[in-house]
C-alpha cells in the first residue's frame, strides 16, 4: 500500500508518516520499481500502534522504546504518565484557581492585573511578613478575592499573619462565612480551629448563624470557640456549651465571663442560674468542677443564682462552701 492510501486509511498525514521514517518509528517494508514507499499490514498495524500510544500522551522517543525494547514493562510507563498527569492536572488547577481570583477582582486595567497577580503571589509567600503585608494591603484599590483569603486564613500558623488574614476576611463582604462553615469539615483539627476562629471575628448575621450551628459541631474546640463568640455577641443559643465548658475547665473564665455578659438580659440571668444550678445538682460533678460552677454564679445576678449560692456556702464540701460563702460576701459588698 502506498504512501497515499496509507494516509487516507489512518488519518495520519503523509508529512506525519515521513516524519515517523525519519525518527525510525516506522520503516516502509518495500519500494515499487519507481522507487514509492510501500507499506505493508505489519508497517500499518505499526502505525495504529503508534497512534493509539500517543492517545496515551506518551512522546515519539517513549513510543519507539515502548515497541522496540524487549524488556520494556508497560506498567512502569504507565505508572508515570499517571504520575505525570495528575502533575499537569494539579499545575492546570492551581493556573485556572489564579485566574479565576484575578477576573473576581475585576481589576480596571492591565495594572490592576499585575497587582492581583503580586498580592496572590505574596499570600503564599514562605515569608510571614510578606505574607502579612499582603493581608493588610488586600483591603484596596485592587481587593483580593474572598476565595483566597479564605485559603490562605484556613492554612496560616504564624499567628500574627493568621490575625491579619481574619482582619482581611471581616472587610472582605460577601461570601466569607459559607466559605469558612465549609472548612469547619476538614478533617484536620487545626483548620477547623482557624476556620472558626475566623467566623468569630466576622460581623453580620450570616456568620452568627454559621456559629450558631457550629454549637452542634463534633468537635469540643469548635464548639468552643463558636459558644465564646455567640457569647459575645448576646445570643444566649450558646448558655449550655458555656456551661459545659465550665464544667470540663476548658476555657472556664472565658466561658463565665461570656455568661456574665449574657445575663445583662434578666430572662438569660435566670436560664443561666438555673442551668449553673442544675449541674451543681448533678452527680456526676466532681469537687473542681463544682468550685468552678459556685464562681461562675457570683457573675449572674437574681435571687436564684444568690439562692443557689447560699446553699453552697453550707455545701459538704469545705472548698466549695468557702468559695461560695466569700462569693456572697461580694456580692453583698456590691
Amino acid at each position: 500500500m502506498l504512501i497515499g492510501e496509507v494516509a487516507r486509511r489512518s488519518g495520519v498525514s503523509a508529512r506525519m508518516l515521513r516524519h515517523y521514517e525519519s525518527l525510525s518509528l516506522v520503516r516502509p517494508s518495500g519500494r515499487t520499481g519507481s522507487g514509492y514507499r510501500e507499506y505493508s499490514a505489519e508497517d500499518i498495524r505499526r502505525i495504529f500502534h503508534i497512534e493509539s500510544l500517543r492517545s496515551l500522551g506518551l512522546s515519539l522517543r517513549e513510543i519507539g522504546r515502548a515497541l522496540d525494547d524487549p524488556g520494556f514493562t508497560p506498567s512502569a510507563l504507565v505508572d508515570d504518565l499517571i504520575r505525570q498527569t495528575r502533575e499537569r492536572i494539579a499545575a492546570e488547577t492551581e493556573l485556572l484557581t489564579r485566574l479565576r481570583r484575578i477576573d473576581a477582582a475585576d481589576p480596571a486595567g492591565w495594572e490592576g492585573v499585575l497587582q492581583a497577580v503580586a498580592l496572590l503571589q505574596a499570600l503564599g509567600s514562605k515569608s510571614a511578613d510578606a505574607r502579612q503585608r499582603a493581608a493588610l494591603s488586600s483591603v484596596g484599590e485592587v481587593p483580593v478575592p474572598v476565595e483566597a483569603l479564605v485559603e490562605a486564613a484556613l492554612s496560616e500558623t504564624d499567628p500574627n499573619v493568621a490575625g491579619a488574614l481574619r482582619w482581611a476576611l471581616a472587610r472582605s463582604g460577601d461570601g466569607a462565612p459559607a466559605l469558612l462553615a465549609e472548612g469547619l469539615g476538614s478533617p484536620v483539627a487545626a483548620v477547623r480551629e482557624r476556620a472558626v476562629q475566623s467566623l468569630a471575628e466576622l460581623p453580620g448575621g450570616e456568620a452568627t448563624a454559621r456559629l450558631r450551628d457550629a454549637l452542634a459541631h463534633p468537635d469540643v474546640v469548635v464548639r468552643g470557640y463558636a459558644a465564646l463568640a455567640l457569647g459575645a455577641r448576646g445570643t444566649a443559643a450558646a448558655v449550655p456549651t458555656l456551661i459545659d465548658m465550665i464544667v470540663a475547665g476548658r476555657n472556664d473564665t472565658d466561658a463565665a465571663d461570656a455568661l456574665s455578659v449574657l445575663a445583662s438580659d434578666t430572662a438569660t440571668a435566670d436560664q443561666i442560674a438555673t442551668g449553673l444550678v442544675d449541674r451543681l445538682a448533678d452527680d456526676t460533678a466532681e469537687a473542681p468542677a463544682r468550685g468552678r460552677l459556685a464562681q461562675a454564679l457570683a457573675g449572674i445576678p437574681g435571687t436564684t443564682a444568690a439562692g443557689a449560692l447560699v446553699e453552697l456556702s453550707h455545701d459538704e464540701d469545705r472548698a466549695v462552701a468557702l468559695t461560695a460563702a466569700y462569693l456572697l460576701q461580694l456580692r453583698d459588698a456590691r
